[in-house]
C-alpha cells in the first residue's frame, strides 16, 4: 500500500508532522496554568466565532443533504449555536481537570538507595482520523493540548467546511496566547491518498486513533503501520430481566434508544426475558413507535406488537449486527439470562451493554460475564461519554483491551516513563 502513495500526499503529512513535532515540544513543557489559559482562551474564541462556525457548517449541511446524506448522519454533522456553545465549554471542563503529565504512577525506593517512580508523559504527536463528527475537531485539540501532545485531525470530506472554520478558530486562539498554533493541525484534502500517508508516517506520528463506522476503523487498524487505538462501532443492548421493575425498563429503555440515536452509545437491540414479556412489550414497543422508531422484530415480539397495534418489520439475522444510526431498533425474545449473554457474546461489539433487573444476582452475572468497555446495571446506555463519567471531553471510546478501554480522556493520552535517581550508583 504504502508504494502506490503520491508524494504529495507523503510531503503534506511530513510537514505537518515536523510542525507537530516542534510543537509536542513545546507543549510538554507547559504548566497547567499556561494550558488552562490557552484551553479557556479557545472556548472563549469558538463562542465569539459562532457565527462564522454555523455558516461554515451549513454548506456542509447542503452539500450532504443534496447528496442524500442520512437523517442521522445529518444530525451527528449539525452544529448550530447551542452545539457549538457545547463543545466550547467542553473545553472549559478539561480546563478545570487535573493535568496528567507528571503525575506518578507508582514509584518506591529500593534497598540499594535507588529512587524510582513511573511518570505520566504526553505520546507526541496524535493523529486521528474520523467522520462527519465537528464536535471531535474541538475535543480531540483541548485534549490533545491539556495532555501535551500535537494533534493532525484528519475529519471526513462531509464536514470539511466546517473543520477549517474550527481549526483556523483554534489555531488563531493558540497564537493569540503564544502558544504554537501547529499544536492543532488539519490534514486537508489530498483524498484517500493523504489518508493512508497518515496511516504510515511511522516514526512521525506516535499514535493514531480512528473515530467512526466499522469500515473506517477496519480500515484504519488493518492498514496502518502507527500504532493505533481502536475505537470500536455500538451494537448495544438493553436487556430487561425478569425481575425488572416496569417503570426503569421503560424509561431506560426508551431513552437509550431515542435520547440521541445517531451516536455509538445508543442502544441498537432490545432483549426481553419471555417471563416479562407479556408484561413490559407492548407499552414500550407503543412507546417507541410513538417516537418514530422503525421496530425490527423476532415472530415471539411480533405477537405482542399486533396486540399493541404497532406496525413492525419482521426481523431478518443482519438485524442485529447492525448499527443503525438512527430511529430504528432490533427487538427479541429471549428465554433466560443465560440466553440473553450468548445473544449478546454473538452480536454485541464490545462497547456498552445494559442490564434492567431489581435482581442482585443476575446484575453480578451480567458484570461479570459480559465483554465490553462498559456495563450499565439499571441505567441507559447512553451514559458511556467521556463528559457523563467526569472526563470533560472525549477523544474516543475504545473497544480494544490496551492500553485503554472505554472513554478515552486524559490519562489514555498519555504514556509513562520511568526516572530513576541514584547517588553514583553502579550495578
Amino acid at each position: 500500500m504504502e508504494t502506490d502513495i503520491t508524494e504529495d500526499a507523503r510531503a503534506q503529512v511530513r510537514d505537518l508532522a515536523q510542525r507537530a513535532r516542534v510543537a509536542s515540544r513545546r507543549l510538554a513543557l507547559l504548566s497547567r496554568a499556561d494550558k488552562d489559559a490557552a484551553l479557556l482562551a479557545m472556548a472563549d474564541a469558538l463562542d465569539a466565532s459562532t457565527p462564522r462556525v454555523v455558516a461554515a457548517n451549513a454548506e456542509d449541511l447542503a452539500r450532504g443533504a443534496a447528496q442524500g446524506m442520512a437523517a442521522g448522519l445529518l444530525d451527528r454533522l449539525t452544529l448550530d449555536a447551542d452545539r457549538v456553545h457545547a463543545v466550547a465549554d467542553a473545553l472549559r471542563d478539561i480546563a478545570a481537570l487535573p493535568d496528567p503529565v507528571g503525575e506518578v504512577v507508582r514509584g518506591s525506593t529500593l534497598a540499594n538507595g535507588l529512587q524510582i517512580r513511573q511518570v505520566r508523559v504526553p505520546m507526541g504527536v496524535v493523529g486521528m482520523i474520523y467522520e462527519a463528527r465537528p464536535n471531535v475537531t474541538v475535543d480531540a485539540a483541548g485534549l490533545g493540548l491539556k495532555s501535551g501532545n500535537a494533534v493532525i485531525l484528519r475529519g471526513g470530506s462531509a464536514a470539511a467546511s466546517t473543520n477549517r472554520a474550527l481549526v483556523g478558530v483554534l489555531r488563531e486562539a493558540l497564537a493569540g496566547q503564544g502558544l504554537p498554533a501547529d499544536a492543532v493541525g488539519l490534514l486537508d484534502g489530498g483524498g484517500h491518498d493523504a489518508v493512508r500517508a497518515l496511516m504510515t508516517a511511522r516514526g512521525q506520528v506516535d499514535l493514531l486513533i480512528p473515530r467512526g463506522g466499522a469500515e473506517l476503523i477496519s480500515t484504519v487498524v488493518l492498514n496502518s503501520t502507527v500504532p493505533v487505538i481502536e475505537t470500536g462501532i455500538g451494537i448495544c443492548h438493553v436487556y430487561l430481566d425478569r425481575a425488572a421493575d416496569l417503570d426503569k425498563a421503560l424509561a431506560i429503555t426508551v431513552n437509550a434508544k431515542t435520547h440521541r440515536p445517531s451516536v455509538c452509545n445508543a442502544a441498537e437491540t432490545l432483549l426481553v426475558h419471555r417471563g416479562l414479556a407479556a408484561d413490559i412489550l407492548p407499552k414500550t414497543l407503543a412507546e417507541l413507535a410513538g417516537r418514530g422508531v422503525v421496530l425490527h422484530v423476532d415472530e415471539a415480539t411480533a405477537g405482542y406488537a399486533q396486540e399493541a397495534g404497532v406496525e413492525v418489520v419482521p426481523a431478518v439475522p443482519t438485524d442485529y449486527d447492525t448499527e443503525w444510526h438512527a430511529l430504528e431498533m432490533s427487538v427479541a425474545v429471549v428465554d433466560d439470562l443465560d440466553a440473553a449473554l450468548t445473544h449478546v457474546r454473538e452480536h454485541g461489539s464490545g462497547h456498552t451493554e445494559a442490564i434492567v433487573t431489581e435482581d442482585r444476582a443476575a446484575a453480578r452475572r451480567w458484570v461479570a460475564e459480559v465483554d465490553a468497555a462498559a456495563v450499565m446495571v439499571n441505567a441507559s446506555t447512553r451514559f458511556t461519554d467521556g463528559g457523563e463519567f467526569g472526563f470533560g471531553a472525549e477523544i474516543g471510546i475504545s473497544t480494544q483491551k490496551l492500553h485503554a478501554r472505554g472513554p478515552m480522556a486524559l490519562p489514555e493520552l498519555t504514556t509513562t516513563k520511568w526516572v530513576v535517581d541514584g547517588d553514583g550508583h553502579i550495578r
